[in-house]
């Protein structure tokens, strides 16, 4: 028969395994079996020798108890050597008392007295006992006319001490390689032992290594890493990865540019690179929830947070800044759409009133009407420019007045107000002030005879807002929460979500080395002060004289207040801004 053949697109491959569970195994099999049995070589080893000395030393002791016999030495130089002679009697003795192979008496030429074989007694022994007859005593493993044996030679003395021939005595070395041949089973039963339970913890170890790695292949493992780091920093969302103790695993590029970190922050604390704060406490997982707002530096942040099976997680970073301008944009035109509503049905119902007025042949009443409505409108906006300087920031304050109106809310300056036309970043304040009021706005909306009151007042380089509503007012508690990001008590709107309103102006505020916080106003309603350090250029570095006229006193205030009239509608739409629940 012949062999099947193999399907198509499947070889067999043979030699190493490219699993990781079974190179891990077939290594640590291979390690187990290697050190036992180099522990067994390694014992096996000086037990030989151990063996050997021992039986030397054995065979040494019987021939120094039986060369201290004082009869052995007057029977060797008063007889001669037999086979029954008395020495060989007492050496046929000693040899079955220890279980020698043989006891060899000689005398001192080296003619044996005694032998195992009674042919050899009488004849010159086999070996060399001249350092047995020189008063050594000697251990050695040497062949014989025996075979090999362990032997142990010592002089053989008369009374007075003379040297009158040696005493051999050997024992069978087929005993000492039998002894250790039967310790080897043991030893191996030992060290099978010790290599089955080696391998049944290689085994387990290589499962859960397995587990592991999903029984991946080293290079599945490796074109893994490849793909995860080109991911990691290919991709256009910020990806931080942390370990159970809270330190950042790995950052990917995107993560450091909208974190604000470098590559070193990697290993180290996530609290201690972020300090105190909404995001360390998002990325931490100390507050939980789904697409969580964060601000960090000037960017508006989404979150998402998932836990690892390893105690740490993986975030996400989504940079929401543009949308949120975008959103910013679209409230201030709908801001702008609802001024210009009202002041279309305002002016709708003055026509009304000004035909009537002239059907009933009322002409001179129309005229004081036309009159009086116009210079209602104009003193309002002539109140703002004499008190606001600033173009963009009076132009915001027109158009919130018209829709503030509209709602049946006044707004209003304090008589205190006065802001010269030196701001440092004037779109910065407009989205202070714009915020502010939108929020005093809501709060106020609904309540009978609401008033905003906005001031704005400018202290050296320092410029201070205050806006003071007819709401309800914040409670003591909720003081500090509403400058949190993504807390809010509105519905969110349609391009995305609340809470980050007052976050940024109390972050614009402290990156100015100024603070933002809320108190109880005088009705009862909630006042906002803003402090801005270092808002305004020094006062005469643009040649007013610090209430932003010129030092003609006239023209130049003039001028900035019909600039400011006439910027107000456009202005309005560009720069209204989000309002952001408290």
């Amino acid at each position: 028969m012949s062999a099947a053949p193999t399907a198509p697109g499947r070889r067999l491959r043979l030699g190493w395994p490219q699993r990781v569970f079974s190179q891990v195994l077939l290594m640590q099999l291979a390690i187990a079996t290697g050190v036992t049995v180099l522990a067994t070589g390694l014992f096996l080893a000086p037990l030989s020798a151990q063996l050997d000395q021992e039986a030397m030393r054995r065979a040494l002791a019987i021939a120094q108890t039986t060369a201290a016999q004082p009869r052995l030495a007057d029977a060797v130089t008063g007889t001669r050597p037999a086979a029954s002679g008395p020495v060989q009697a007492e050496a046929d003795r000693v040899r079955r008392s220890t279980g020698a192979e043989y006891v060899v008496v000689m005398d001192d030429r080296g003619v044996r007295w005694s032998h195992t074989d009674p042919r050899q007694i009488g004849r010159i022994v086999s070996t060399d006992p001249s350092e047995a007859l020189a008063g050594r005593e000697v251990m050695e493993i040497d062949e014989g006319t025996l075979g090999r044996s362990a032997r142990g030679k010592v002089p053989l003395r008369d009374p007075d001490g003379e040297i009158v021939g040696a005493v051999s005595v050997g024992i069978e070395y087929d005993s000492v390689r039998a002894r250790l041949l039967a310790a080897i089973p043991g030893l191996l039963a030992y060290a099978g032992g010790a290599l089955a339970v080696g391998a049944v913890a290689a085994y387990l170890i290589s499962r859960r290594l397995q587990r592991q790695t999903h029984d991946l292949a080293f290079s599945d493992i490796s074109a893994l890493l490849a793909e995860r780091e080109a991911m990691l920093h290919g991709i256009r969302e910020g990806v931080v990865a942390l370990d159970a103790g809270g330190r950042i695993r790995l950052m990917n590029d995107e993560a450091q540019r909208l974190l604000g970190l470098g590559a070193q922050a990697t290993g180290r604390p996530l609290d201690e690179v972020l300090g105190e704060g909404r995001t360390a406490d998002v990325l931490a997982g100390r507050v939980t929830g789904d697409d969580l707002l964060t601000v960090r530096g000037h960017r508006v942040l989404v979150t998402n947070r998932m836990p690892t099976d390893d105690g740490g997680a993986v975030a996400t970073l989504r940079d929401r800044t543009e949308l949120e301008r975008l959103g910013r944009e679209l409230d201030s035109t709908r801001g702008l759409i609802d001024a210009l509503r009202a002041q279309d049905h305002e002016h709708a119902n003055r026509m009304h009133t000004l035909l009537g007025l002239l059907e009933l042949g009322m002409h001179e009443e129309a005229v004081r009407f036309v009159t009086e409505v116009a210079g209602v409108r104009r003193a309002t906006a002539e109140q703002i420019t004499e008190k606001i300087h600033d173009p963009m920031l009076a132009a915001l304050l027109v158009g919130k007045a018209t829709v503030a109106a509209e709602r049946g809310v006044a707004l209003r300056l304090s008589d205190a107000t006065l802001l010269p036309d030196r701001l440092v970043d004037p779109r910065g304040l407009v989205t202070v002030v714009g915020n502010l009021v939108d929020n005093a706005l809501d709060a106020s909306a609904g309540s009978p005879d609401a008033v905003i009151e906005v001031e704005l007042l400018a202290r050296g380089r320092t410029a201070v807002l205050r806006v003071t509503d007819g709401g309800p007012g914040v409670p003591a508690e909720r003081r500090e929460l509403v400058f949190t990001e993504g807390w809010s008590t509105k519905e969110p709107p349609a391009h995305g979500k609340r809470g980050l309103g007052l976050a940024m102006v109390r972050r614009l505020a402290e990156r100015q080395g100024g603070s933002a916080r809320v108190g109880e106003g005088a009705e009862g309603g909630a006042e906002f002060t803003v402090v801005l350090p270092e808002a305004l250029t020094d006062a005469g570095l643009d040649g007013t004289d610090g209430d932003g006229t010129g030092s003609d006193g006239g023209e130049s205030g003039a001028a900035g207040a019909g600039g400011a009239r006439a910027a107000a509608p456009a202005d309005a739409a560009a720069l209204g801004s989000a309002g952001e629940a408290r």
